[in-house]
Parts: C-alpha cells; structure tokens; sequence
C-alpha cells in the first residue's frame, strides 16, 4: 500500500472509487486506460474494507466492554 492509500480517509477513498466506477460503466476508455481503472478500483476498496473492519473491530470491543459492565453490576 502506497502512502497515499495510507493517508486515504474512508469518505475519500469511497468517493474516488464511486468516480473510477462511474468511469469504468461510462465506456470509452482504452483497454488499457480500463485496466488501470480496475486496478485503482482494487486498491480503492481494499481501503474502504480496511476501514470498515476497523470500525467493526471498535464496535464489537465497545459492545463486549459495555456486556462486561452489565455482567459486573449484576
């Protein structure tokens, strides 16, 4: 992963990948031009998977922390 995908938000990395996919339906772009797309494309949503799984793994730590302190009150 390149530093840029490294400082990539997750709002920008899904809103360049909305761009390459709107590109990519649109036609008209050399099979080479195509393939470059694809590939950023890839590397897009590699990012946008990172963050999320991020996030589900904050989720779940918060969610089980707040079970442990119900289960301690009781």
């Amino acid at each position: 992963m390149s530093v840029t995908e490294e400082a990539l938000g997750y709002e920008q990395a899904r809103d360049e990948l909305v761009d390459v996919v709107r590109r990519l339906e649109a036609g008209g772009a050399t099979l080479e031009e195509s393939l470059a797309l694809w590939e950023r494309g890839e590397e897009l949503a590699k990012v946008c998977r990172r963050w999320l799984d991020g996030a589900r793994a904050r989720l779940d730590a918060a969610l089980a922390g707040e079970q442990g302190s119900e289960e301690d009150e009781e």
